[in-house]
C-alpha cells in the first residue's frame, strides 16, 4: 500500500492528512514533497496527521524529523496529530516523542498555534 496525501485548511492551519505507510522510497518522497511545496507557499503552520498512517520505517521517522526541521528553519511549526499505537510506540522508543508536539485531536492541534 502506497502514500497518500492531502492537504486542508482550518484557520490558517494547513493539515496534512496522510494513509498508508511512510517508507524508503515513495512514501518519504511524498511526504517531503508536500511540506516543502506547503512552506514555498507561505503555509507555515503545518500538522500531519498521522490517524491512518499503518507502518513508517526509519526512512519514514528520519523524513518526519527533517520535514520538523525544514519547517522549524522557516519560522513554521510542524505537529503531529492522530498518532495510532504502534507510530506513538515508535516515537517513545526512539525518545523522539519529546521533540514533536503531539496533539490528539484536530480542534486542539489547530489551537495551539500562536
Amino acid at each position: 500500500m502506497t502514500m497518500k496525501v492531502g492537504s486542508r485548511q482550518v484557520d490558517g492551519v494547513t493539515i496534512v492528512d496522510c494513509s498508508g505507510r511512510i517508507t524508503l522510497g515513495e512514501g518519504s518522497v511524498i511526504l517531503r514533497d508536500m511540506v516543502r511545496d506547503l512552506l514555498s507557499k507561505g503555509n507555515k503552520k503545518i500538522v500531519l496527521n498521522l490517524g491512518e498512517v499503518n507502518y513508517i520505517d526509519s526512512s519514514g521517522i528520519g523524513e518526519l524529523v527533517s520535514a520538523f526541521t525544514t519547517t522549524k528553519n522557516q519560522g513554521g511549526e510542524l505537529k503531529l496529530l492522530n498518532l495510532t499505537k504502534k507510530v506513538n510506540d515508535l516515537l517513545q522508543i526512539t525518545k523522539l516523542y519529546t521533540v514533536f508536539d503531539v496533539k490528539d485531536d484536530e480542534a486542539g492541534a489547530v489551537k495551539s498555534f500562536k
